[in-house]
């Protein structure tokens, strides 16, 4: 089985992902390193030399190629991965696979995100918590068709990861 993590950005899908693949002996990926490696630069170099489409295809084509290679893993894919392409539909339409949508409030996503905003190339450029509150409750908008069509939800607001962990495994029963 694979099981894929799906979900905004600072929702928690490389950390869990990786305690949930360690609960169940599974190997971890997250697609953006996976990318990374394939690719021989970090993913901003890629937007940056290549643009965003090159990389969208190459997203694709490596989800693709985990999804129809890989087995017993946890991957981790990139917030706008199940936006792109037909990416949600290749994830919904294969058998083995399971999707995750790790869902948390706009609030609780400002809250984790306000601080590391140096850290992430799509919010490098907002000046105040305000424009990050907007920024973020529009890709959630947009996204949020892509994101709630997932297997299951799990909604993470105001829980450990001890707890997340334990209804993820609990919906794999």
């Amino acid at each position: 089985m694979i099981i894929i993590l799906i979900g905004y950005m600072a929702s928690g899908k490389s950390t869990l992902g990786k305690l949930l693949a360690k609960k169940l002996h599974y190997k971890f990926i997250d697609l953006d390193d996976y990318i990374e490696h394939e690719e021989g630069m970090p993913v901003k170099d890629i937007f940056k030399k290549k643009g965003e489409l090159y990389f969208r295809k190459a997203e694709t084509t490596y989800l693709n190629n985990i999804i129809n290679k890989e087995n017993d893993v946890v991957l981790s894919v990139g917030g706008g991965t199940p936006c792109y392409g037909n990416n949600m539909d290749v994830i919904l339409q294969v058998s083995h696979v399971k999707s995750f949508y790790l869902k948390a409030s706009l609030s609780h996503l400002v809250d984790r995100l306000k601080t590391k905003k140096s850290k992430r190339p799509l919010l490098s450029h907002l000046k105040t918590e305000d424009e990050l509150k907007e920024f973020i409750g529009k890709h959630l908008f947009e996204r949020s068709p892509y994101y709630d069509r997932a297997n299951y939800k799990i909604l993470i607001d105001n829980k450990s990861k001890k707890e997340i962990i334990k209804e993820l495994l609990n919906a794999l029963i």
